[in-house]
């Protein structure tokens, strides 16, 4: 393909601020429903399928929208059918898949660049590919990753928010979030809409949304795919820590200062907790036991 795979607004990438993208995949050959199905044969056997119905809501519950609103066709019934199907489908992690990491290389590999100068670090690259029916929504939710987002098929309306506003997401929730990777504290209010940044997408079009940044989709009226590359930087990984730092110290009866307020307090916390967590991860490997790694240099499945 020639020409940029994605490219900015701007020339400036700031990682904190959303922004609008467009990109040059619409045409990929991997992103075609006939390729999605065979992918989504290939992911299921793995147990890397997430759907739900279409009578989800923004209000449901991220996590436990599958169960509240089963969708009960297969992957490959569901993407076949996906515009009688009546429901929503994500591929998850498809860098799980070799034909698929090539895909995920070759888009974050043509960011990286720009993406270094001022957020350097990339690691736990990942892709997620998401067929919907018309009318399904995402429920609002929020996730650790970087993530630029591409309209491929359709189209649909992304709510985004700054992930700063603590009148949308509070400390307390961010916390929550790093520390257990629970979204309980992460709630939906529909006077959100009205502090919402909103990118109505069509194919070629897309969104880049920092780590924790609250969303929610509605589908349009026709089916739609949607592509998300995303990864982690080292200030991902060091504003994880210090929220996972604060929820232990929450824990035990303390109240932190919040992530952001002091930078020399945040210096201090990370440096602590930065030797704390390489201790504790070369005894749980001495001990034969697993440690979760966000330095690697792709997304475990």
């Amino acid at each position: 393909m020639a020409g940029p795979l994605i490219s900015l607004e701007s020339d400036s990438f700031d990682p904190w601020k959303l922004q609008a993208v467009s990109h040059r995949l619409c045409g990929h050959p991997l992103l075609q429903i006939e390729s999605l199905v065979a992918l989504g044969r290939r992911l299921e056997s793995r147990k890397l399928v997430r759907t739900h119905s279409d009578t989800a809501t923004a209000g449901t519950a991220f996590g436990d929208a599958p169960s509240l609103h089963p969708n009960q066709r297969s992957a490959e019934e569901t993407l076949a059918g996906i515009a009688e199907a009546r429901a929503w489908m994500s591929l998850l992690n498809v860098q799980a898949d070799p034909v698929y990491r090539t895909l995920v290389d070759e888009v974050l590999d043509a960011v990286r660049p720009f993406v270094d100068r001022v957020d350097p670090g990339m690691s736990f690259r990942g892709g997620w590919i998401f067929v919907t029916s018309p009318g399904a929504v995402t429920p609002f939710h929020m996730d650790h990753e970087h993530n630029f987002i591409l309209q491929i098929r359709g189209k649909k309306r992304l709510y985004t928010w700054d992930p700063l506003d603590r009148g949308i997401i509070s400390e307390r929730a961010q916390e929550l979030f790093h520390d257990q990777h629970s979204r309980e504290e992460v709630r939906w209010d529909e006077s959100f809409r009205a502090r919402a940044r909103v990118f109505d997408l069509e194919p070629g079009m897309g969104g880049y949304m920092p780590s924790t940044a609250p969303h929610m989709v509605e589908n349009g009226d026709e089916p739609s795919i949607t592509v998300s590359f995303t990864y982690y930087t080292a200030a991902t990984r060091r504003r994880e820590l210090l929220y996972r730092g604060n929820a232990r110290m929450r824990a035990h009866g303390m109240s932190p200062s919040p992530v952001g307020q002091s930078p020399l307090r945040d210096n201090v916390k990370a440096a602590v907790l930065s030797a704390y967590m390489e201790s504790r991860a070369r005894l749980l490997r001495a001990l034969g036991r697993g440690v979760r790694d966000n330095k690697l240099d792709y997304a475990p499945t």
